[in-house]
């Protein structure tokens, strides 16, 4: 049995930990906040507000029910699953919405109502769409890419154009459709990964499958319920879990990595899987000489968006709100270049509300809503108080706008978020919220790696490097980083018997 360090509790870091500790090692998992779950963390109000911090769309079920599978459990011994519908609503301009239903027949014909052929094209795309989800999830995104050898599958190989890696999203789109609003529809996802449409493959219109065929889901409690239950998987298995501690040096002797110094006090391990930021780590925990990557690397790498946050507790029923509101009434290709190309606070910006209380009576006080205001920005940006006002503002006035009620003056609870608190809470490169965009020249092998190549019982996981940014591929990550060790172990270990 060997003793292994993990850095970070959030959903890497607990896949990480449960795995491994499963395998019947000692595991110790490091986090410097209060709280396990890194950016899925829940903030509970002495009013009676409940927000999640972070992650607020569960898509992919079939990947949180693969991972409590490994372990002999089911989601549904842990928490309450509810299919949300509408799935969403997109908000194009005053009395101008689309209810997006969880039925994909329904979803045919509303594609049909919007533009003529276009519920034939959909279930086209939505085949293509699928191949490529079930291609993707079963032989691409478990893959440590390490080494191009693990894409010689032939099977692969002769699939690699219908998984359409080397062409653009956007093309991809409008050989389908050529409403705006359908057109919008289909590229929101991508806003979210971390570039531009037409600078991303087509290979991610699998997430459309995923939104739109698999259904948008909820934890009832929250993300923290997933948390909570991934946690109690990793302590139930051995592992043991230390708050508020932050790491602020890996030791490496013999370019082995041997001990982790933790609030000043050293701690000896056997091997280290880092679930924190990527960069951080490399430039802040280890010695020069041993990292994978130099800073010019990282200032040369598309990183996925930060966001301003805010969340909200609201005094009244919100009558004509649903639990997932885009508001895409201006500009979506200009918004997208303030973020990917000219690095600027936005001029029009899209946003996204979310409203668990709608589905969830647990989350706020009886007869109140809770609401979470997102908008996505550029990483890096300057962050200070006046800043993060006026978008409130511009944020606040088109929702109160598009209720037709009054919410400013029903305010009860106020909280923002924004890039200085991504920095100071997850030591987050530019105060980065998603990790790395998934372009063509940031997928797979092209990743930074999930080992590092100067201590070789050191390894990765999270949104930086493989698969990439989002929760279900942060659980992958964590089972892949974990694999990787337990191969490293597994090889030490014969090795010693020969």
């Amino acid at each position: 049995m060997s003793s292994i360090s993990v850095i970070g509790s959030g959903f890497s870091g607990l896949s990480a930990a449960a795995y491994l500790s499963a395998a019947g090692h000692e595991v110790h998992v490091f986090e410097k906040n209060t709280s396990i779950g890194g950016r899925a963390r829940q903030l509970k109000t002495d009013s009676g507000y409940l927000f999640d911090m972070g992650p607020s769309w569960y898509w992919m079920p079939d990947v949180f029910e693969k991972f409590f599978s490994d372990f002999g459990y089911s989601v549904s011994d842990f928490y309450e699953l509810k299919l949300l519908n509408p799935s969403f609503e997109v908000v194009f301009g005053e009395d101008d919405k689309m209810s997006v239903p969880e039925n994909f027949d329904a979803l045919c014909k509303l594609f049909e109502s919007i533009e003529s052929g276009s519920a034939a094209q959909l279930k086209k795309f939505m085949d293509e769409a699928e191949y490529k989800y079930k291609t993707g999830i079963e032989n691409l995104v478990y893959k440590p890419g390490l080494s191009i050898a693990e894409f010689a599958d032939l099977d692969l190989i002769k699939g690699v154009f219908r998984l359409q890696v080397f062409s653009s999203f956007s093309k991809h789109v409008r050989k389908y459709f050529s409403n705006p609003k359908l057109i919008s529809l289909m590229e929101f996802p991508i806003l979210f990964l971390g570039a531009m449409p037409q600078d991303t493959p087509a290979l991610y219109s699998l997430m459309n499958y995923a939104g739109l065929k698999l259904g948008t889901w909820y934890p009832v409690g929250g993300f923290g319920k997933v948390i909570d239950a991934m946690t109690n998987v990793a302590k139930i298995n051995g592992a043991t879990f230390h708050l508020n501690s932050a790491v602020e040096k890996i030791g490496i002797e013999n370019n082995l990595a041997k001990h982790l110094v933790v609030n000043g006090e050293i701690i000896h391990c056997d091997a280290i899987i880092a679930s924190a930021d990527y960069h951080h780590v490399e430039s802040k925990l280890l010695p020069e000489e041993f990292r994978n990557y130099n800073e010019s690397y990282w200032q040369k790498k598309t990183f996925a968006p930060s966001c301003i946050i805010y969340f909200l507790g609201i005094n009244k029923k919100l009558k004509s709100l649903h639990h997932h509101t885009l508001f895409f009434d201006e500009d979506i290709d200009q918004h997208s270049k303030e973020i990917y190309k000219t690095s600027q606070w936005p001029t029009k910006p899209l946003f996204y509300v979310c409203c668990p209380s709608k589905s969830d009576d647990g989350v706020a006080p009886v007869g109140h809503e809770n609401l979470f205001l997102l908008l996505p920005i550029a990483p890096g940006l300057e962050d200070n108080e006046e800043t993060r006002e006026k978008y409130f503002q511009v944020m606040i006035s088109r929702l109160e706008k598009q209720v037709n009620e009054n919410i400013l003056s029903r305010i009860d609870y106020k909280k923002s978020y924004c890039v200085n608190d991504f920095t100071m809470d997850y030591n987050s490169y530019k105060g980065n919220a998603y990790g790395l965009a998934n372009t063509l020249m940031q997928t797979a092998i092209l990743k930074p790696k999930i080992r590092n190549k100067k201590v070789k019982n050191l390894f990765y996981t999270g949104q930086l490097t493989v698969p990439g940014p989002g929760v279900p591929p942060s659980i992958i990550s964590g089972k892949i980083a974990a694999e990787q060790l337990l191969k490293h172990l597994n090889k030490i270990n014969h090795e010693v018997i020969i």
